[in-house]
């Protein structure tokens, strides 16, 4: 019996895809599925003729294996990956190896981590970008986890990786649940991307009143410059679609998004750490919002909104709406960035930002011009607190907000929504306000409930309660939070 160098359970499309990618590498893969059928039509199909080894229980799966054996569960997130661990577990030795490549919740992870390392069980928690593509070509593959097994999956991850200028995008993430949680990131920065596009052909299609044909014109276009992305690729090559009747696919599309949830966990992270997300979040409930279509097909019937439409130039509002689209864009990744950088603090984990910009360049969803210009600014200060104070990208802003807050206004004025580009503005306009109306805020927090509040005049860490009616006391709150 020839050993295989790993295995993997899980065959839906993304896995099939990654065994097929491993096996162009030469590597020798043994695979598994909970439905054996499809372990025999996977080998008698797209493996046939390779050198895949099909296999019909987990004993069998693991005895392939060489040491330390390597597992891997493409399944799906959550308790599915508890039931296929402990299935897999009793058949492993000291130092052998369980990875999770699908898009588990990283505090999943983090307790996966630790409760196999005490079974002396090497645990590996891997984000994997790029889709169906990405796994079967190349994908932007984002491992964290023991880092003891690092050594062991490397040259795999690496092989199998998409390549951007000879370096692999798959390196070390960080310990735990890093990982995940940096994919956990990257999903809510694709969340903000797919919004930010939709957005603007919302204000092209009905603001602006261009055809799909014209619209596909300019995100081609678009697609040339500083918005150079995959995604700004596909939108175009989907505008482009035509139906069997030859009018475009688009069209006849229903507009009400559905969602897997990881956009939602970066939301829900976000808010328990107190890092203003704002962006992403719009995009996550733009999605909720378009789901409810019957309500909203209700209230079209019976909630007036602007009378006049759009009056301004076409030309003139196409290049604002690129430069809003560019600078939301900015905010997006400078959020993600933020929320990593709070995650990396609370967690002890050392993630790479540079490094992680260079993985999202090849392989995964949001893979775009400027990742290249993230990796610059972490090299140039490691210690970066926002990307919007680096030169470049303070720069690129500045050259781009007078188109951003035009087509912003102009959205507002017609009636077409734009939460995440509006929310992306409003976050920069805070981000640089010397001062917000929070001082109001505490106020009204000490008045109703006695929170207590800082004084300018009095330096920070001394906290003072006011008597605002004469009647309340000089009693206050335990607790003062940020």
């Amino acid at each position: 019996m020839v050993p295989a160098d790993i295995g993997l359970i899980g065959l839906a499309v993304m896995g099939q895809n990654l065994v097929l990618n491993m096996n162009d590498h030469d590597l020798r893969v043994a695979v598994f599925n909970r439905t054996l059928s499809t372990v025999d039509e996977f080998l008698a199909g797209p493996a046939k003729g390779t050198n895949i080894i099909a296999t019909h229980s987990i004993a069998e799966l693991v005895g392939y294996l060489k040491k330390p054996r390597r597992v891997m569960m493409m399944v799906k997130a959550g308790a599915v990956v508890d039931d296929f661990i402990d299935q897999i577990t009793p058949h492993l030795e000291h130092g052998d190896i369980i990875i999770d490549g699908g898009n588990s919740l990283f505090t999943d992870t983090n307790r996966r981590t630790e409760a196999l390392a005490q079974k002396g069980i090497l645990f590996v928690g891997t984000g994997i970008s790029g889709g169906e593509e990405g796994a079967r070509n190349g994908p932007s593959i984002m491992p964290g986890g023991n880092p003891d097994a690092w050594p062991y999956v490397k040259d795999i991850f690496q092989a199998i990786a998409a390549q951007v200028d000879g370096a692999p995008c798959c390196d070390w993430v960080g310990e735990e649940g890093a990982g995940h949680y940096v994919k956990m990131v990257h999903n809510g920065i694709e969340y903000g991307d797919m919004q930010l596009i939709c957005e603007a052909y919302d204000f092209l299609r009905r603001g602006i009143g261009m055809d799909t044909d014209a619209i596909q014109s300019v995100f081609d276009e678009w697609n040339k410059g500083v918005l150079d992305s995959y995604l700004m690729e596909i939108s175009a090559d989907i505008l482009g679609h035509k139906d069997a009747d030859g009018t475009p696919l688009i069209d006849k599309i229903l507009d009400a998004a559905g969602q897997k949830g990881t956009g939602k966990w970066t939301g829900i992270n976000a808010l328990e750490a107190g890092i203003p997300l704002t962006l992403i979040g719009e995009a996550v409930f733009a999605r909720c919002l378009s789901a409810m279509k019957e309500e909203r097909v209700g209230a079209s019937g019976v909630l007036d909104g602007p009378t006049t439409g759009f009056d301004g130039d076409a030309n003139e509002y196409v290049g604002y709406l690129r430069d809003a689209l560019y600078a939301s864009k900015i905010i997006s990744y400078a959020q993600g960035y933020m929320l990593m950088r709070n995650a990396a603090k609370e967690y002890g984990w050392n993630l790479n930002y540079g490094g992680i910009a260079l993985m999202w360049r090849g392989g995964c969803i949001i893979r775009s011009a400027f990742l290249g210009n993230i990796k610059q600014a972490f090299d140039q200060n490691p210690a970066l607190e926002n990307l919007l104070l680096d030169d470049f990208f303070r720069s690129a802003i500045g050259q781009a907000q007078l188109g951003w807050r035009r087509a912003a206004a102009k959205s507002i004025e017609i009636g077409i929504p734009m939460p995440a580009i509006v929310a992306g503005l409003t976050y920069y306009d805070g981000y640089r306000s010397e001062r917000l109306p929070a001082n109001l805020l505490q106020a009204q927090r000490d008045y109703f409930g006695g929170h207590t509040y800082e004084r300018i005049d009095k330096g920070r860490g001394k906290f003072f309660h006011t008597d605002w009616t004469g009647h309340g006391g000089k009693v206050s709150s335990n607790t003062y939070n940020i």
